[in-house]
């Protein structure tokens, strides 16, 4: 008796009911195209903000899922490094950043560009630059091989371990992929973006790599909403919005792997998540209007290097609370120059005291003024 999707007589023959899902792909498709009206009205450097914003919160959250926390720092330098922007406060970023950020960034700014073999295995190599996910080596730029049994997403404390779900066999990875990356290739005449909920079913249940298939699904999944939006400027997170929803997305993920192979619950569940990520990005364009119309009020400001660059850390995201302390190990400067520069900042409406007290005096932006 087959026990998952895979080894259906009829896979991967996907069935969905139209109607079921008819109202929320018009809604999705509706909200992307007011999302992209939104973002071309905003001008060149305001949508490079905002693109920006977007793209590291994508690369911290298809990490953050896979339980892996990178620096916020690293990946915004490294994003913008790679599209040619200048930013305050650029710092060097670390090889397996920069791999994953080649990996997105290839996915969504190269979009229309064909998806082989070869690319998949380039995709995985930079995630895995040592050839090591931690301690454990792994078969990079290649399909799995089994060598230490079946593939399996496995929870539990050792000993009491549940098996959520089996992948398809290593020997017939070939088959697999060469079925998908056909599929994929083809203008099959489906919507791109329920061919991107089906893409993102097929790949995670094929499963092809050793490691890192979580985040090149999603990365996947990206390629088919950019070509879906005919525009490889990217203004939500759909990462982002499955890192908040991922408790259901692998409740869903499970009951669709070991179901049938009409897949309408999943593609409802996709199409819903997909819905929030774009409502969400409305977070990120207040974060980019206060930024532009911050810097506009304060053009004529007299503001040095130092002070310019923890502001916009301010602006951008800044862990923690702010004090004299963290600006001088920031700013790299001695801490009286840094109460000095606070002083100054405070002295023109644009820091103020906290008023929350404490050991440490804890300092942050004077929203009001810049309204």
């Amino acid at each position: 008796m087959s026990v998952y999707i895979h080894q259906k007589k009829d896979w991967p023959n996907f069935k969905w009911d139209s109607e079921d899902i008819v109202n929320l792909l018009s809604e999705a498709r509706n909200l992307q195209g007011r999302l992209q009206g939104k973002m071309e009205a905003l001008g060149f450097e305001l949508r490079n903000e905002a693109l920006l914003d977007t793209l590291t919160l994508d690369v911290l959250k298809t990490s953050e899922i896979e339980g892996e926390l990178l620096n916020h720092d690293q990946v915004r330098s490294s994003i913008a490094r790679k599209l040619g922007m200048e930013i305050a406060g650029s710092v060097e970023s670390d090889r397996n950043i920069d791999g994953v950020v080649e990996m997105m960034l290839d996915a969504t700014q190269n979009c229309f560009k064909p998806l082989t073999k070869i690319r998949l295995f380039d995709w995985h190599a930079a995630l895995f630059p040592t050839g090591r996910n931690g301690i454990y080596k792994i078969i990079v730029g290649d399909w799995r091989k089994d060598t230490k049994g079946p593939m399996q997403v496995i929870s539990g404390p050792m000993g009491k371990e549940k098996v959520h779900f089996e992948a398809p066999n290593s020997d017939l990875l070939e088959k697999e992929m060469s079925s998908l990356l056909n599929w994929f290739s083809q203008n099959n005449k489906i919507d791109l973006v329920l061919k991107a909920s089906i893409a993102h079913l097929w790949f995670v249940t094929i499963h092809p790599f050793d490691d890192g298939n979580g985040r090149i699904t999603r990365a996947l999944t990206d390629m088919l909403l950019a070509q879906a939006d005919k525009s490889n400027q990217r203004f939500y997170s759909m990462s982002a919005q499955i890192r908040i929803e991922r408790k259901q997305y692998y409740d869903i993920l499970e009951k669709t792997q070991k179901g049938d192979l009409n897949i309408t619950n999943w593609i409802q569940w996709f199409l819903q998540c997909l819905i929030n990520a774009l409502n969400s990005t409305e977070e990120v364009l207040v974060k980019v209007l206060f930024k532009g119309n911050f810097w506009q009020i304060h053009s004529k400001t007299i503001i040095n290097e130092r002070q310019k660059k923890l502001i916009n850390k301010l602006l951008d995201s800044f862990d923690g609370k702010l004090t004299s302390s963290k600006w001088a190990k920031i700013a790299k400067c001695s801490k009286d120059t840094a109460i000095r520069d606070i002083n100054d900042l405070i002295e023109k409406e644009i820091l103020r005291k906290e008023e929350a007290g404490g050991r440490s005096t804890n300092y942050e932006l004077n929203r009001n003024v810049s309204r």
